[in-house]
């Protein structure tokens, strides 16, 4: 503040951190729930939460906070509005991320971590978010990843019935075998004694076994083979240079480690997995239970990938091996010219010829080091290896080649297709590369296509699809592939099915620093849990918990956890030695199930009274679907995060551990802060800030514009626009920006940026105007010289001379309320704060501000930006905080107008404008545009033809 500036000038710096320390030292925003001290059970509930973030050592940029100032003005509105408000937060502190930084700093991840969140809390807390820090949580605490392994274990101990499609505990399955409610099929599926269709002649299903006819090896595995979390071996994204397994979206499209940008290559493994594939349709159907974007809701449906088909058997030839496909065109079987296995398919090795054993050995090696992604490229060349085995068609008893292709994945269908090359444009292609068979079964109605060039992919009608048993040559698209699988089943050959898209989640991690798994491995590798008396099993300490790195695709993982001492490794059991599981469970694992942490986070008995879920997380008239009321994040978590967390929170649900089917009954994504960066001649970003124009101004007071020129270092850099963030030099830090402007100016500033859902372009220089409607509203209620404020008992209207009426400030109080109020509700923050401005600029020039007016409005701009509100409202002679206050409501007398202004036209063109009672006639308000001077100027001369009035609006004179 300069000398000569007025001494009680709007000083944010004091305001801001006058009332920071008061809501902490008071626990002002301190929630109670059912069973605390403080709950008042007759207040409607609404609880409001953010994608929690992870805690980086750089801290927050100002494009982090636009979720979490949007949540914090919804838990303030909320509150004021008689909600008993539930607004968390914590960090998702586990990962990779976290431990490379600390191998790299040779420390310890537990003190960079919590060295990382200190900070962030810090930042979070300049903000003025009014979360309840009491509720803090981050997934590293010893007391939180206990219960994160409690539900690991129920997963264990559970399976999931194939008759009631929930889970159930494991000891329920054993019954019901021990009954023979249910059989073990040959293939180990479930098969229920009511099975229609496959009663024996002594009245049990065929193709099953009795439980007591079974070993105590196979009764183990098959209990184990239906277990929610079970181990398999199954072909994993392995990083040697990271020593270890990465999930898909850790692995980029040209097949390398999205950190590192390492080779990874596709290898099997013994991996902890989770059925999540067991609730792929109640995954994708309880999607229209939930008050989601309808875009999100597409991206989940689509990883699911619900496909309704065929499972066919393809007989190999000169073997009982059987390939099994899956197909949603049944009705193109005839057409089925040769197979292809991914190169992972465990048959390879059965169909293979000698003569094509190395070929078949060099395209594997090759096939894995390329990304699921990369591999199903429409664009790439299609390449391939002949196995040298043949298939049998079981439609026409036709011998067809087998091949195997990257374009086909193991973790889709069965990883073995058909290839129908005229009528899959992938298999097509396949097939002009390697002059294979082209044969058309399905012709398209009424257009003659040449399938040898392209391939017809539609519906149509068949042709050339018969043998003795079966034609469905000339039927329509649905009813050949009803035919033909109606027919395989009769033959023994297939059956219908429903495929999905969504394989099991892969769990394992070769990490340190992430959630130990809370079982044991006996001699014979057997697994065994441990008891919920047991838990937590911690983290050792650790000094090296550096991966093992290789240069070798085959070099075997070698956890850290390997490395530990024997006494956390080796567990002594009655005598019996056990060994400790040494992979961690990955990031996701924490943030599954944080929500419902927070609504009972000290509980050491429990993960959550069930009377707190019920509450915070049952349904309201607002969120019929129950779960969390509001959830704000970014639109980067469409699939995982929201697909972990669901399946999660289904498990807990059909067990009954939680009270809702879905965990979050609203979600709203919020758009992304931009800005501009600057790369130099060989595209490496510069710092933004040290970026000029040709004139020397700093980049910031021009950037955007078209045709300006910039320069780092006197050379010149080109100017591009997107994401902010460390590596584009780019960030803004909003310390920087609360130390300058205050975090009050922050706040509104990204809020009136734009929609709360678009993305949008920083540009400090436009903080200022922001800046200045504080200042300007500071002015109306504070004088700046005395000190004195301006609020007095004075009724509206008070010092108008005019004729008796409603006074225009108590009316725009009241329309500026319902705007507000309106606003607020639908989450259009930047336009409730345009009216706060439109409002605030009828008080300039006031020398005194009626109490009637001031207080309702300070109320509305409350969740705005709270510092500035609680302060002024303590001048007004409040000693409470106004967080808990009533909003203001508006009436509805206020809002209705006594006189309008219409815009009048002649022949289409304004040419004047008149002001009219509100309920004025059609003949008053044709009288008032008639006399209005101007345009009886422009009616010279001329014959009225029409007179449209639309009331409200405006008045359309017709005339010639």
């Amino acid at each position: 503040m300069t000398d000569d500036a007025p001494r009680y000038r709007y000083d944010f710096n004091v305001i801001e951190q006058r009332w920071q320390e008061t809501w902490q030292s008071r626990k002002t925003f301190r929630t109670a729930g059912p069973g605390e001290a403080g709950f008042d059970p007759d207040r409607p509930k609404f609880y409001v939460l953010d994608m929690f973030p992870y805690p980086s050592g750089v801290g927050l940029h100002v494009g982090h906070p636009l979720g979490y100032i949007a949540t914090d003005i919804v838990a303030r509105f909320k509150r004021m509005t008689g909600h008993n408000v539930l607004h968390p937060m914590g960090f998702d502190a586990f990962g990779l991320p976290a431990e490379q930084f600390a191998v790299q700093h040779g420390v310890h991840p537990r003190v960079t971590t919590e060295q990382n969140i200190a900070n962030m809390l810090r930042q979070l807390k300049a903000l003025g978010l009014s979360y309840d820090w009491d509720r803090q949580l981050a997934t590293i605490d010893v007391d939180y990843y206990k219960w994160t392994q409690w539900i690991f274990l129920r997963m264990y101990n559970s399976y999931f019935d194939p008759v009631e499609q929930h889970a159930r505990p494991i000891e329920e399955l054993l019954t019901k075998l021990q009954n023979e409610v249910y059989f073990v099929g040959f293939d180990d599926r479930i098969i229920p004694a009511t099975d229609q269709g496959l009663m024996g002649l002594e009245g049990e299903p065929i193709g099953a076994r009795k439980w007591h006819e079974l070993d105590e090896e196979q009764r183990n595995a098959f209990l184990d083979g239906h277990r929610l979390a079970y181990l398999a071996e199954v072909p994993v994204n392995w990083c040697p240079a990271l020593g270890t397994v990465l999930a898909n979206e850790e692995v980029t499209n040209e097949g390398r480690s999205e950190r590192g940008n390492h080779p990874v290559f596709k290898r099997p493994l013994k991996q902890w997995m989770l059925r999540i594939t067991a609730y792929a349709e109640r995954l994708a159907d309880d999607l229209d239970a939930v008050d989601w974007p309808e875009a999100i809701k597409k991206m989940q449906r689509d990883w699911i990938g619900r496909s309704e088909g065929a499972l066919v058997d393809f007989a190999v030839d000169g073997s009982d091996e059987l390939i099994r496909v899956f197909t949603t065109r049944s009705d193109t079987l005839f057409g089925a010219t040769y197979m292809v296995l991914a190169p992972e398919h465990p048959l390879v090795d059965q169909v293979i010829t000698e003569a094509q054993r190395t070929a078949v050995r060099d395209y594997r090696r090759q096939a894995e080091s390329r990304s699921d992604v990369d591999r199903m490229a429409e664009a790439k060349e299609k390449t391939g290896v002949f196995t040298g085995g043949h298939a049998i068609n079981p439609v026409n008893d036709q011998k067809i080649p087998i091949w195997i292709a990257d374009y086909v994945l193991m973790g889709y269908g069965t990883g073995a297709i058909m290839a129908v090359p005229a009528h899959d444009e992938r298999d097509h292609a396949f097939a002009r590369t390697f002059d294979l068979p082209i044969v058309e079964v399905v012709k398209h109605d009424g257009e003659n296509i040449d399938i040898q060039e392209e391939a017809f992919v539609g519906a149509g009608v068949n042709v050339n699809s018969a043998n003795d048993d079966v034609s469905i040559n000339d039927l329509p698209t649905p009813q050949a592939k009803t035919k033909i699988t109606e027919w395989l089943e009769h033959k023994g050959l297939g059956q219908g099915h429903v495929q999905y898209k969504l394989r099991d989640w892969l769990f394992s991690r070769q990490r340190y620093w992430g959630e130990p798994f809370p079982v044991l491995h006996d001699e014979r590798g057997r697994t065994v849990a441990l008891d919920e008396s047991e838990l937590p099993a911690e983290l050792p300490a650790m000094e090296d918990f550096t991966p093992v790195a290789s240069d070798d695709p085959d070099a075997p993982p070698q956890p850290p956890l390997g490395r530990a001492p024997e006494s956390w490794r080796i567990v002594e059991r009655n005598g019996q030695r056990y060994t400790r599981e040494l992979n961690t469970m990955p990031q996701w694992a924490g943030s599954c199930w944080y929500y419902l942490r927070y609504l009972d986070n000290t509980n050491a008995e429990r993960f959550c009274d069930p009377s707190r879920e019920q509450y915070w997380m049952g349904s309201t008239e607002q969120n019929s679907a129950g779960g969390v009321d509001l959830y704000v994040g970014g639109a980067e978590h469409a699939v995982l995060h929201l697909l972990y967390a669901r399946f999660w929170h289904k498990v807990l649900y059909d067990l009954g551990h939680v009270s809702t089917p879905e965990p979050f009954g609203r979600l709203f994504n919020q758009g992304y802060i931009q800005a501009y960066a600057y790369t130099d001649a060989r595209g490496v970003y510069m710092p933004a800030s040290e970026v000029v124009n040709a004139d020397g101004k700093p980049a910031s007071e021009v950037q955007g514009t078209k045709g300006e020129k910039f320069f780092h270092n006197d050379q010149p850099v080109t100017e591009v626009y997107g994401k902010m963030g460390k590596s584009l030099h780019n960030a803004v830090s909003p310390d920087d920006i609360c130390a300058e402007y205050g975090c009050d100016t922050l706040r509104l500033y990204e809020m009136y940026m734009g929609p709360l859902d678009a993305s949008k372009p920083w540009n400090t220089r436009d903080i200022i105007g922001v800046h200045r409607f504080l200042q300007r509203l500071w002015r109306n209620f504070v004088n700046e010289e005395t000190g004195e404020l301006k609020v007095t008992s004075d009724k509206p209207g008070a010092q108008r001379s005019e004729a008796p009426g409603i006074d225009p400030l108590l009316r725009l109080l009241h329309k500026t309320i319902k705007r507000v109020t309106e606003d607020m509700q639908r989450l259009c923050f930047n336009t409730a704060i345009a009216a706060l401005i439109e409002m605030n600029n009828a008080l300039v020039g006031r020398d005194t501000l009626p109490r009637a007016i001031a207080e309702p409005f300070v109320l509305m701009l409350a969740p705005l930006a709270p510092h500035l509100a609680e302060e002024l409202w303590q001048r007004m002679g409040h000693d409470d905080t106004l967080a808990y206050e009533p909003w203001p409501t508006y009436d509805e007398q206020y809002l209705v107008e006594e006189t309008v202004e219409l815009a009048v036209q002649v022949m289409g063109k304004v040419r004047g404008r008149i002001t009219v009672a509100a309920d004025a006639d059609r003949a008053a308000v044709e009288a008032a545009a008639r006399n209005d001077e101007n345009v009886a100027a422009h009616l010279e001369g001329k014959t009225i033809r029409k007179v449209i009035v639309i009331p409200g609006k405006l008045v359309n004179i017709v005339a010639n």
